[in-house]
């Protein structure tokens, strides 16, 4: 029997017994509310793994979920092509604590992006087709290989972000892009207001922006930007935006993908990671009394704060004012278990197209639903 079918059987059998199921891949996000502590028979999507079909000319790739990403990745720099939303790996050593490295599957159901986000798109954005099973073993796939393929309900892509709750992805096909001519990272010493007028006023221009990183340590307030595309275009941002050009930085934008930069390694034990989702636009947000200044992502629109679980309430607040929301993304070590009440939908009305998606993907409830 072959890995697909081992996992058909498995979900038919949980399904007739109505018997949670845990999907695992890396297991590199197991820090995260929507995949801590699940409880249920581990679905092992590992065996599930290979590059089924690659088209450089066409910019396509198609690969079961338990490939691992590094080596998609590395497959796809042979071609000079590279995955442009710099999916977060979280391998060995970083935030997931994982041995095994970040799979195609838990990619696309954690619908996680790193620092380029704001410029070039999500994860859904390059996803053309899925093949899944559903809550009843049933292998279902939707979209296709080429650019032009999607009519109705774009399912393939409500996938992205769903933490493997409407069913398990098997198969995906995505649109990846040439690698940039030319990138450079300018640094910038400015406070955060400062660096958030910058971006907004940059962010107007004809300019080469894909990444920023506003941070505050060791006495210092500083501002990274990343531009990547022609190499005229980059030199004439250079030269128009000023700062300080940086050399062989690369590592320091994947520590910031896998959250590894001495800001998040430096939280304290009884402090959460709060992800704050806002408006490119927003200023400074007013923080609780004692919270440190947040890790500013995204041209603005990704504010990273290590804060108590107590706090919520007031970043919750304060994210909304601003036209945005708050959500742990890992629980402070005393809190691992609560934290899994702080990422429910609040929104009746986007609870209730939740709950009718869930019921038609999965009607007896067995995918990455329960907790231990």
């Amino acid at each position: 029997m072959n890995p697909l079918q081992t996992l058909t059987e498995q979900v038919r059998a949980a399904h007739a017994a109505r018997q949670p199921l845990a999907i695992r891949g890396g297991a590199t996000k197991a820090f995260h509310p929507q995949a801590a502590g699940l409880a249920g028979e581990p679905l092992d999507m590992r065996p599930l793994s290979g590059i089924l079909s690659h088209e450089p000319t066409e910019l396509v790739i198609t690969a079961l979920a338990g490939t691992p990403l590094a080596e998609m990745e590395a497959a796809l720099a042979e071609h000079g092509q590279y995955l442009p939303f710099e999916p977060p790996q979280f391998g060995a050593g970083g935030t997931g604590g994982g041995t095994l490295g970040g799979t195609l599957g838990g990619m696309v159901a954690a619908g996680l992006s790193g620092p380029a986000r704001a410029s070039v798109g999500a994860v859904r954005d390059y996803v053309l087709g899925m093949e899944i099973l559903n809550g009843q073993g049933q292998l279902l796939r939707f979209g296709g290989q080429v650019m032009k393929n999607v009519a109705g309900y774009d399912v393939a892509r409500l996938m992205a972000g769903s933490w493997g709750q409407l069913g398990v992805i098997t198969e995906v096909s995505l649109k990846v892009l040439p690698l940039p001519v030319l990138e450079a990272t300018l640094r910038f010493e400015c406070t955060q207001d400062q660096a958030l007028q910058r971006l907004n006023q940059w962010g107007g221009q004809p300019l080469p922006l894909n990444a920023s990183c506003w941070v505050q340590a060791n006495g210092q307030e500083l501002l990274y930007v990343r531009l990547r595309g022609a190499q005229a275009a980059v030199q004439a941002a250079c030269q128009r935006m000023g700062g300080e050009r940086l050399a062989d930085v690369t590592d320091d934008w994947v520590a910031c993908r896998d959250q590894r930069l001495p800001w998040f390694a430096n939280r304290a034990a009884d402090h959460a990671l709060w992800r704050l989702s806002v408006p490119q636009t927003a200023p400074a947000l007013a923080l609780p009394t004692g919270i440190a200044a947040p890790l500013v992502e995204w041209h603005g629109g990704l504010r990273w704060v290590q804060a108590p679980l107590a706090a919520g309430d007031a970043l919750r607040a304060a994210a909304r004012q601003a036209g945005g929301d708050a959500t742990v993304f890992i629980a402070a070590a005393a809190d691992a278990a609560s934290a899994n009440a702080e990422f429910g939908i609040e929104n009746p009305a986007l609870q209730a197209i939740h709950q009718r998606l869930k019921q038609a993907f999965d009607p007896a409830g067995i995918l990455n639903t329960g907790r231990a």
